[in-house]
């Protein structure tokens, strides 16, 4: 796992978001397509505003699929993860080939079978994603679940997670904030090529030494990074700032 470290949160987005692109056209060069995961949240506002102005991404050859999506909240919630995507950037890009969003309206079991089905048919070349302020991987909150072969999976959100995207202000109370979500699970994340994780942040400080610096834990999802061949980290100074030095060494 390589780590860098920007000095702010556009600097990160700016950073992580070549390095996407990049992925992104060296698959479409060496297959003809390109498969990716892209995850939401405060930290993915600016590598996903990187991506939209990126020149010569042919997005006719790229199939989406995102992370996370809570249950049994509207599509019209500003909360809404799909609403996040559709609005922050597949409506700001050339047509996509395809984007598979999960749908938390529906039945859930269902939904996790059909994404679960498409995304074995699309070997995944780059998943963007974050750490939450509990160290989960998505919405795989600890102790997560490293064992399920299952690439979607339905998961309880612990009381951290909740109070973390009511921080954030996606809601306006923590009584808003669902329960339950719908999330890929933490080896169908590990099964893609290059994995893009990015965190900016004071209040995730502790979560990234955690992830880290202790062994790899389901106590600290996000630890299982550490195992990845092809996973960079990118860090603010203010989430980077309880690592020890020696993690460098």
């Amino acid at each position: 796992m390589n780590i860098q470290i920007t000095p702010n949160p556009h600097e990160l987005g700016k950073t992580a978001g070549l390095a996407a692109a990049q992925l992104i056209r060296g698959a479409i060069d060496a297959s003809g397509a390109a498969n990716i995961i892209l995850a939401t949240g405060t930290s993915q506002f600016e590598i996903l505003n990187q991506l939209i102005i990126e020149k010569d991404i042919d997005w006719g050859k790229v199939v989406m699929f995102h992370l996370d999506e809570y249950i049994d909240l509207p599509i019209t919630s500003p909360a809404s993860f799909r609403r996040y995507l559709q609005e922050r950037f597949l409506s700001r890009i050339p047509a996509i080939k395809a984007a598979y969003l999960i749908n938390g309206e529906t039945d859930v079991e269902a939904e996790c079978d059909r994404l679960g089905n498409l995304i074995t048919n699309y070997p995944i070349d780059v998943a963007l994603v974050g750490i939450g302020e509990n160290a989960h991987l998505a919405f795989n909150d600890p102790p997560a679940d490293f064992e399920t072969e299952q690439p979607y999976i339905i998961v309880g959100l612990d009381e951290a997670c909740r109070k973390q995207q009511l921080g954030e202000g996606w809601f306006k109370s923590i009584e808003d904030v669902p329960h339950q979500a719908i999330s890929m699970s933490v080896k169908q994340i590990l099964k893609s090529r290059h994995i893009i994780c990015s965190v900016t942040g004071a209040r995730k400080a502790m979560a990234v030494k955690n992830s880290f610096e202790q062994p790899v834990s389901n106590l600290y999802p996000a630890s299982i990074l550490q195992l990845h061949p092809n996973c960079t980290c990118y860090l603010d100074k203010s989430s980077a700032a309880l690592i020890s030095a020696n993690i460098f060494s």
